[in-house]
């Protein structure tokens, strides 16, 4: 199948360019946008990042000019308009577990550098200033972890803080029956995880439902030094409530991966360039937080596998028509 890859970036082409051996990838660094979407004329499918909005509109001039199969190169499907692509009679497939390891560990990470200082740890030692008296941390065994959802990633980020020895917590409206026998996890409702969490890391899916579920009221019923960690979606924290929280010490720290106004910023070269955004010039210079560019999923395990599954949704359209991972 011919297809269409928007942006294309350094880190990925390789990886499906190796796996495209029975299909014809054309590649593109701009974004999907409604600028852009002329680009697909004359290619039956295309494929998405996270970075590309496939709006309303913009799925309306895909399918004008021929595209009908979109393959998402991530798992998250929040950039996608589905009823306007159901509408249209277009398809839709994802890659729903490229590898839950790569952004579970990221999130451990996040947790570890921001529990010991290790940023300032960093900044001390490049200036010469050997002290320890702003280094002082604490452990993780034994504190409470909350999961908000224990999907693939939220499960092994469950896992991997069982192996620290923590007390932990988890909601979703589905139980994981197997991680509540592996890990210890115990489902309980989201107020009480929020009040009882020294640890709170956000593993849920962006709807409706959770656009902005960490705002200024839930801050408010936190346990006070909570550390919330969000290698999800940006959009599920109001930023701005965020910093609020930071700045009068209801919460401790945060370790970010994903920021609510992250598209056409991150995946992008901005030196030499000014940001224009003062809410992110914030957000990254405040000495409470711990940012790093939506790079969770960022491992070779994890390109090869988001190559791998994204090429064989063409494969399966093509073949049979239909493909096992299209989002209903």
């Amino acid at each position: 199948m011919k297809a269409l890859v928007f942006s294309t970036h350094g880190f990925d082409r390789p990886f499906l360019e190796a796996a495209a051996s029975e299909h014809e990838l054309h590649f593109t660094h701009e974004p999907l946008t409604e600028e852009t979407a002329h680009l697909a004329k004359g290619f039956p499918a295309v494929l998405l990042f996270t970075s590309d909005a496939a709006s309303a509109p913009v799925l309306r001039q895909l399918h004008d000019v021929g595209v009908r199969y979109l393959s998402l190169r991530s798992a998250g499907y929040d950039h996608v308009d589905l009823a306007e692509a159901r509408a249209l009679g277009m398809r839709v497939a994802n890659v729903p577990a490229y590898s839950p390891q790569a952004v579970a560990e990221h999130a451990v990470m996040l947790l570890l550098a921001l529990s010991r200082r290790l940023v300032r740890s960093v900044q001390l030692m490049r200036s010469n200033d050997f002290r320890l008296d702003e280094l002082v941390g604490w452990e993780i065994r034994g504190k409470t972890v909350g999961v908000v959802g224990t999907g693939s990633i939220g499960s092994a980020f469950a896992r991997m803080m069982a192996g620290f020895g923590s007390r932990l917590l988890a909601t979703d409206p589905v139980k994981n029956l197997q991680l509540e026998q592996e890990a210890g996890i115990i489902y309980t409702d989201f107020d009480s995880l929020c009040a009882e969490s020294d640890v709170i890391s956000i593993h849920c899916p962006l709807t409706s439902s959770t656009r902005y579920l960490f705002a200024a009221p839930v801050f408010s019923r936190c346990k006070r030094g909570l550390v919330l960690i969000n290698t999800a979606r940006g959009a599920i924290v109001r930023t701005t409530d965020l910093l609020d929280a930071l700045d009068d010490g209801r919460l401790g720290a945060a370790g970010l991966d994903v920021y609510e106004h992250e598209r056409g910023l991150f995946f992008c070269d901005y030196s030499g360039r000014p940001i224009n955004d003062p809410l992110f010039e914030r957000l990254r210079s405040h000495p409470k937080v711990l940012l790093t560019g939506h790079q969770a999923f960022l491992t070779r395990e994890a390109l090869e596998a988001i190559a791998r599954q994204s090429v064989d949704n063409l494969t399966q359209w093509e073949q049979q028509g239909w493909c096992n991972r299209e989002i209903s």
